[in-house]
């Protein structure tokens, strides 16, 4: 995903900017591009697509503060480089205006002086912008590592292919960082780089916290009253798990070391939460059996569990 300017978007040149600024920006920029306003325009459909995505994110103090860091990075320098050379090119002009009152010396001098400052300035070495994207894994993927095949479009429209390598206990949210592989500099600047967001796919029975992998194991009723052992399938091993006499639903089973990946090469701990189910369809014998034990069962949860 190529890095948008949006203060460029709202026809701001800086982001010192204040809120009210921003929303008077805002204002302008989408009365001017109103689909009303440009009937069967596709250019002024994508245009307010922007402006409503810039203001979004802009008028949010938190999402503007974490955008601002980039923008500081990506253009803000840029600017400052572009500025001090403009400074240093506008304090030659008084130097010329000072021998043009004196000796008459006006266009030669100052032109020549321009000149150079021009060429000075157009062989500033400026660094390419850098690209960002993201990529969903599955959660086998982030803990045994992988290699995984990405396709972006080039600023020239042509599809280009990566070949990215994920680390073995990679996090959600981590970013890979291809180096060059961004947007070409100017004037000899490196080219920027690509970063790659890696995205966990969320799971309903299984979850990351941390270290530690929560997920669910359903028994039955005679198995929790029991007791029993199971087996779980999780990252490639099977993992046999006891259930101790008398759980009841809800309560926690920990596997220690069977977790996730560590930063110390070890692993995290996998909880367990038991649920006791019962059958949609109870077959009549089983019925029969559960009515006997209404009768000689002197268990009353209500109260032993207030």
């Amino acid at each position: 995903m190529i890095f948008k300017d949006y203060y460029k978007m709202l026809g701001l040149d800086t982001n010192k900017v204040k809120m009210d600024e921003i929303k008077t920006a805002y204002r302008e920029q989408a009365k001017k591009y109103h689909p009303d306003v440009n009937i069967g325009d596709k250019n002024a459909e994508d245009r307010i697509k922007d402006i409503n995505e810039a203001y979004n994110i802009l008028s949010n103090p938190v999402t503007r503060k974490k955008y601002d860091r980039m923008w500081n990075s990506r253009i803000g320098k840029r600017k400052a480089k572009l500025n001090r050379e403009q400074n240093r090119k506008d304090n030659v002009s008084p130097k010329g205006e000072i021998l043009r009152i004196l000796f008459g010396k006006q266009e030669e001098n100052l032109t020549n002086t321009s000149s150079k400052a021009k060429k000075v300035h157009e062989k500033i070495p400026v660094q390419g912008e850098n690209v960002e994207t993201e990529i969903p894994i599955t959660l086998e993927n982030a803990f045994f590592g992988a290699k995984k095949d990405i396709s972006l479009r080039t600023v020239n429209g042509k599809m280009k292919k990566f070949e990215i390598s994920i680390p073995a206990g990679i996090r959600d949210g981590e970013k890979l960082r291809l180096i060059g592989q961004g947007l070409p500099g100017e004037n000899g600047g490196k080219n920027g780089d690509l970063l790659i967001k890696v995205n966990i796919n969320k799971d309903n029975k299984i979850k990351l916290i941390g270290d530690d992998i929560y997920t669910e194991v359903y028994v039955t009723p005679w198995e929790a009253v029991l007791g029993t052992k199971i087996n779980i399938e999780l990252l490639g091993e099977t993992i046999g798990v006891y259930i101790p006499q008398g759980t009841t639903t809800g309560e926690e089973v920990k596997i220690l070391g069977k977790g996730y990946k560590n930063s110390k090469g070890g692993r995290g701990n996998l909880i367990i939460t038991v649920k006791i189910m019962l059958s949609k369809v109870i077959p009549k014998q089983e019925l029969e059996l559960y009515k006997k034990l209404a009768k000689i069962s002197k268990f009353n949860p209500r109260k032993e569990y207030r």
